[in-house]
């Protein structure tokens, strides 16, 4: 043991003092600083909100009509609440970006659309379970470029793609078989606008993931998607490696709650299920008629829109599918006009003149919100509204008795996903016979409620381009040099 004299004594107690000072400033002034949690995730709960990295995209977060929306925004949204917090969402302008922000800036999570080994920096942070699986997909444009039928076929043409994220590592993974592959990659970009470039003839092909494609593709019927490349990718969240594993059991246990429980197939359901299968060529037609039939009608769905407090753009989706904004339809049944009304239901809704777009939307905008009412409170949207849709094509009656069937055969008779599927059983004697409103063609319904999904999301992607279209073009105009004065 070594003794001190006094002077060094009283200067190594002083340096101690000044020590304490500092680290008890540095705790009073740094209220972020957490001093009693003991684990990764009791400091996001002290702390009271999860950061949530992710990318302003169709298939991750995006601002919608009625907020904030997207898959990842609702998954994100669920684990907070799941752990007792708020979700706090940091939208990466660059996907190359993302896994850096989450090593070296403030994430908890990177919550967009992820997989093991596409990065550099996958080695160096730690993924949760698969939720999703994509594939690497090439998609081209008809008559602006021939199908390629393999890889070798992309050679001398444009090939694009984001800059950072799997697909760039599974092109560098076949230059050794292909050493006159080229590409261009993109860096502040999103997957949508990398399509559109596609469909406006500025690149060739471009190699995207299976989801984004195809909630964009339905847009641009002239898109076509050639083949595959590599093996289908598992979509997980990343977080960082810490000293406990406090945040990764959450996750893991937030995961197989949603997969037992059926939500996250419901969540499957609700974002992707009604574009898996998309019939182009009514696509084609529908893009026609919103040029040349929608604008004589349009101001009529908005009356109706607040009259009724339905969104105009479903309102115009059940017109179309009806119709195809017809006024003057006729049916062999005997319904009539663009929202095509039965005679008993003109006269419940006091509609004198069916023909008359006007009483027609109107009319039937009423009757879709009398039957809104008529479904179970607490069914949750979006599903109460495809409930209410497939009532109106078959009947609330038809819907009720196969909500039992769905019952019976073990499936929540709250969920659309699950109604669907026991919908077209009232047409089998097995099933009908024992249900209080008898036979039904069930699969009319299902179909119906799809197509208007359909139509419904690209009626808003359609009016969301149009819009920044709109305002791009106005910035062209507010930065446009002034005429010469003569």
């Amino acid at each position: 043991m070594v003794e001190l004299s006094p002077k060094a004594h009283r200067i190594q107690l002083i340096s101690g003092l000044i020590a304490a000072t500092v680290v008890l400033i540095i705790l009073i002034i740094s209220p972020g600083i957490d001093r009693g949690a003991r684990s990764t995730l009791d400091k996001i709960k002290q702390r009271g909100y999860l950061n949530v990295l992710t990318l302003n995209s169709a298939t991750t977060y995006y601002q919608d009509i009625d907020g904030p929306n997207g898959f990842e925004y609702h998954l994100a949204n669920w684990f907070a609440e799941s752990i007792g917090v708020k979700p706090r969402f940091v939208t990466i302008s660059k996907f190359s970006e993302l896994y850096p922000e989450l090593l070296f800036g403030t994430g908890d999570i990177a919550a967009a659309g992820l997989s093991k080994g596409e990065s550099d920096f996958s080695r160096s942070v730690a993924y949760g379970p698969r939720y999703y699986q994509v594939s690497n997909q090439v998609l081209y444009r008809k008559f602006h470029a021939d199908r390629p039928k393999k890889i070798s076929n992309l050679i001398g043409g444009s090939l694009k793609v984001i800059s950072g994220t799997a697909h760039v590592k599974l092109l560098h993974g076949l230059l050794e078989q292909y050493p006159d592959l080229t590409w261009i990659e993109a860096d502040d970009i999103a997957a949508e606008e990398l399509i559109e470039q596609v469909e406006a003839g500025e690149v060739d092909y471009i190699l995207a993931d299976s989801h984004e494609i195809a909630l964009q593709r339905r847009y641009f019927p002239e898109l076509r998607i050639a083949f595959e490349i590599g093996q289908p990718r598992q979509l997980r969240w990343a977080y960082n490696y810490s000293d406990d594993d406090s945040l990764a059991v959450a996750i893991e246990i937030f995961f197989k709650e949603i997969e037992d429980d059926g939500r996250l197939e419901q969540l499957v359901h609700r974002h992707y299920s009604h574009v898996e299968k998309f019939n182009y060529s009514d696509i084609r037609t529908f893009t026609q008629r919103i040029e040349t039939h929608l604008p004589r009608y349009e101001t009529l769905f908005k009356q109706a829109s607040e009259d009724v407090g339905i969104d105009w753009r479903l309102l115009a989706s059940i017109g179309y599918q009806e119709s195809l904004w017809n006024a003057r339809a006729k049916s062999p049944t005997g319904v009539r006009g663009l929202m095509m009304l039965t005679l008993n239901t003109a006269r419940q809704m006091k509609v004198k003149n069916r023909l008359d777009p006007a009483q027609s939307i109107h009319g039937g905008s009423k009757y879709i919100a009398s039957v809104m009412k008529r479904i179970p409170e607490h069914i949750p949207e979006p599903d109460r509204t495809w409930f209410a849709l497939a009532a109106y094509n078959v009947g609330f009656g038809h819907v009720e008795d196969a909500r039992k069937i769905t019952e019976t055969r073990g499936g929540d008779p709250d969920r659309w996903i699950d109604l669907k599927q026991n919908l077209p059983l009232l047409a089998r004697k097995k099933w009908y016979k024992k249900t209080r409103y008898g036979y039904a063609r069930g699969w009319e319904p299902v179909k119906y409620v799809e197509n208007i999904r359909q139509y419904y999301e690209y009626l808003i992607g359609f009016e969301t381009r149009a819009l920044r279209e709109a305002g791009l073009e106005k910035q062209k105009q507010d930065v446009a040099p002034l005429a010469p004065s003569l």
